[in-house]
C-alpha cells in the first residue's frame, strides 16, 4: 500500500502555518494545481564555482526537474556544502562529516518526500550517502560523471595520475615551464571529475553497486547526453519512490555492501572508498570492518584495466558497458537478491543488461590479478589496520625490509625530497606521521609522498612510503596508508625513529617495526603531546568526535545506535 506523503504534514494540516506555507508557494507564482497533492522531490545540489568538478550539476538539476514534472511531482532544488578536492585546505575530508550533517538536516527539516542527490568530486557522494542514510527518506544518487579523456601530444592522459607523472618529469628537469603550460591546457578538457579510477569514479561505481543509482549512472562522461537522460529518468523514478520507497536503509543492506566491496576490489578502486563505505555502513548500523574488505579482496579478481593501474580511462569504461558490464561479469561473486532503488533486485537489473565485446573489463578467468586491488595490513605498526593499493604498487617492493627515514610534517617531507643531496637509498622506507585525522588535521591526501630527487636522478621509480595519511585515488606506488591508530593520538607510528628497520610483507599482510615492544612503549611514553590544531568551532568538534580510519572517520555521535 502506498504511503502517505511526508510533505502533507507541512501543507495539509488545519494550523496557521500550513496556510502560511501554501501562501509562500503562491509568492513564487505557483498555483494550487501545480503543488497540491504532488510529491515534493528534493534535488540536493552540490554545484559550486569553488568546486569545478561539480559546477555542471546546475544543468544536471534541470534535467532532474524535467523528470519530476513529467511524472507528476513537484521539484524543489536546494544547495548544500560542496567539497572540492582541488581548492579546500587542508583537505576536503575535514568537512565530509559537516556536509553529511547539512544533507541530513536539510532533508529532515524540509517537506521532502524523496530526494535526488547530485554529487561528483571525491567527498560529495560519500557525504550525500551518509546524510541520506541518517535521514532515511527515499533517495537516489545521480553522479556528475567524469571529464572527457585528456590528450597531450598524441597520448591519452588521465587527470591526477598522469599529471603526477608529468610533474615528476618536470621536477627531474625533463619538462620545462612551456611544456607544463601546454599540459595544463590539455589534461582536463571538459566539465566533470577525474577520468581515472580515482575516488570520485570509485564512489560513483560504488553508488551503482550499492543499488543507489539507476543502471549506467556511474561512467558516462559529464558532458554526454546520456548523463542528462539518466538524470531525467532519476527524477521520474524519485516521484514513484516518494510513495512506495525503498528507503536507503532498505537498499544499503549487508548484501549491498558486499556487492559494493566486490566492485571496489575488481576495479582496483580508491583506498578512500574503504573509509567512506565504513562511514556509510556506520550510519545504518550495518556491521562492517576491515576484515570484511580483506575477505572480499581475497576472492575478488582485479578485472578493470583502468588508470592509475591500467591502460584505459573512464570514457573507455563507459563505452565498454560501464558498471553494469563489470557487475554482470562479477555476478557469481555478488549477492544478486540485493534490492536497488529501481525496486527490483540487482540480479534482475543485470539480467536486462546487454554486454558486448570489449577490452577494458576482463573476464573472471582472465584477470589482471587473481585477487582484489586493496589489501589490509596489520602488525605492531598498525594494530587496528592499514591499507595498501597493490594494484598500483610495485611487485618487487611488496615483500621488503628497509631503513626508516622519518618526517614529522608535510613541510619537513617536501623540503627533504626536493633536496638533491638528501641521503636516501632505494630500499629506504619513507615514514610520514602527524598526517591522520587529528595530526594533520582532517586526514589529508599526503600519503603519496613525491619521490626524492636524489633517487629520481638514479632512475629509481618507486620506493616504500608509509603514513597515517590518505592518498588520492589517482595516485600510484608502493604506499601504505591509513595506519591506525594514528601517531598524533599515540599510535605506534609515533615511536619510529630514523634508522629503525621496517618490514612490509604484503603476502602475509604484515607491517612490522623491528624494535622490541618494551622499547616502543618507552618511546611512546616519552613523546610530547601535540598541541590541538583547533580550540573552537567546527575544528574543535571534529577533533573531539572524529573516529579513526579503521572505523570510517565519522563522528561518534552520528553513528546508528
Amino acid at each position: 500500500m502506498a504511503n502517505i506523503l511526508r510533505s502533507q504534514s507541512w501543507f495539509d494540516s488545519r494550523e496557521y502555518y500550513s496556510f502560511a506555507r501554501r501562501s509562500t508557494l503562491r509568492a513564487q507564482g505557483l498555483t494550487r494545481g501545480i503543488t497540491e497533492g504532488k510529491p515534493v522531490i528534493g534535488i540536493c545540489n552540490t554545484a559550486s564555482d569553488l568546486n569545478p568538478c561539480n559546477r555542471h550539476l546546475t544543468q544536471i538539476a534541470e534535467a532532474v526537474k524535467r523528470g519530476v514534472w513529467a511524472a507528476g511531482g513537484f521539484p524543489a532544488e536546494f544547495p548544500v556544502i560542496s567539497l572540492g578536492e582541488m581548492f579546500l585546505k587542508p583537505t576536503a575530508m575535514l568537512y565530509r562529516n559537516l556536509m553529511s550533517m547539512d544533507v541530513e538536516e536539510m532533508i529532515r527539516a524540509n517537506p521532502i518526500d524523496a530526494v535526488v542527490l547530485l554529487g561528483g568530486c571525491d567527498k560529495t557522494i560519500p557525504a550525500l550517502l551518509m546524510g541520506a542514510a541518517s535521514a532515511n527518506v527515499p533517495a537516489i544518487v545521480v553522479p556528475g560523471g567524469p571529464m572527457l579523456s585528456g590528450t597531450f601530444r598524441g597520448a591519452a592522459l588521465g587527470s591526477g595520475t598522469d599529471g603526477r607523472k608529468h610533474f615528476d618529469m618536470y621536477r627531474a628537469g625533463q619538462l620545462n615551464d612551456g611544456d607544463m603550460e601546454e599540459l595544463e591546457c590539455s589534461i582536463a578538457r571538459s566539465q566533470g571529475h577525474c577520468m581515472v579510477m580515482g575516488t570520485a569514479s570509485s564512489m560513483a561505481l560504488i553508488a551503482e553497486a550499492l543499488g543507489m543509482t539507476l543502471p549506467d549512472a556511474a561512467a558516462w562522461p559529464a558532458v554526454d547526453a546520456r548523463r542528462f537522460a539518466i538524470a531525467e529518468a532519476s527524477g521520474t523514478r524519485a516521484v514513484a519512490m516518494a510513495t512506495t520507497g525503498p528507503t536507503p536503509a532498505q537498499v544499503m543492506t549487508p548484501d549491498a555492501f558486499h556487492n559494493a566491496i566486490t566492485a571496489l576490489m575488481a576495479a582496483g578502486a580508491s583506498t578512500n572508498a574503504v573509509v567512506h563505505l565504513l562511514a556509510i555502513a556506520g550510519r545504518l548500523g550495518v556491521p562492517l570492518t576491515l576484515d570484511d574488505f580483506e575477505a572480499v579482496s581475497n576472492r575478488s579478481p582485479l578485472l578493470l584495466d583502468l588508470k592509475p593501474h591500467g591502460r584505459f580511462l573512464m570514457e573507455d569504461f563507459a563505452y565498454a558497458g560501464g558498471a553494469a558490464t563489470l557487475l554482470q561479469i562479477l555476478l557469481p561473486l555478488l549477492k544478486p537478491n540485493a534490492i536497488t532503488i529501481g525496486g527490483n533486485t540487482l540480479g534482475d537489473q543485470l539480467a536486462q543488461h546487454r554486454a558486448h565485446p570489449q577490452q577494458v573489463i576482463r573476464a573472471l578467468d582472465n584477470p589482471l590479478d587473481a585477487d582484489g586491488g586493496i589489501k589490509v595490513l596489520r602488525g605492531n605498526l598498525a594494530p587496528d589496520g592499514a591499507l595498501i593499493k597493490t594494484s598500483a604498487a610495485s611487485p618487487a617492493l611488496q615483500n621488503t625490509r628497509g631503513r626508516a627515514i622519518v618526517f614529522d610534517s608535510k613541510d619537513d617531507m617536501l623540503a627533504k625530497v626536493n633536496d638533491e643531496s638528501f641521503d636516501v637509498q632505494p630500499d629506504s622506507v619513507l615514514v610520514l606521521r602527524n598526517a591522520g585525522p587529528h595530526g594533520a588535521p582532517g586526514f589529508p591526501e599526503w600519503g603519496h609522498m613525491p619521490l626524492p630527487k636524489s633517487l629520481m636522478a638514479r632512475g629509481v621509480t618507486d620506493v616504500v612510503r608509509i603514513s597515517d595519511a590518505r592518498m588520492s585515488g589517482t595516485s600510484f606506488g608502493t604506499v601504505v596508508l591509513h595506519i591506525s591508530p594514528e601517531s598524533a593520538i599515540g599510535g605506534p607510528l609515533a615511536a619510529v625513529r630514523d634508522g629503525d628497520q621496517i618490514e612490509l610483507n604484503v603476502p602475509d599482510r604484515r607491517l612490522t617495526l623491528h624494535v622490541p615492544a618494551d622499547q616502543i612503549e618507552a618511546r611512546l611514553a616519552s613523546r610530547n603531546q601535540p598541541t590541538p590544531h583547533y580550540t573552537r568551532g567546527y575544528g574543535k568538534l571534529f577533533l573531539d568526535h572524529v573516529e579513526q580510519a579503521h572505523l570510517g572517520c565519522d563522528f561518534d555521535f552520528l553513528k546508528a545506535k
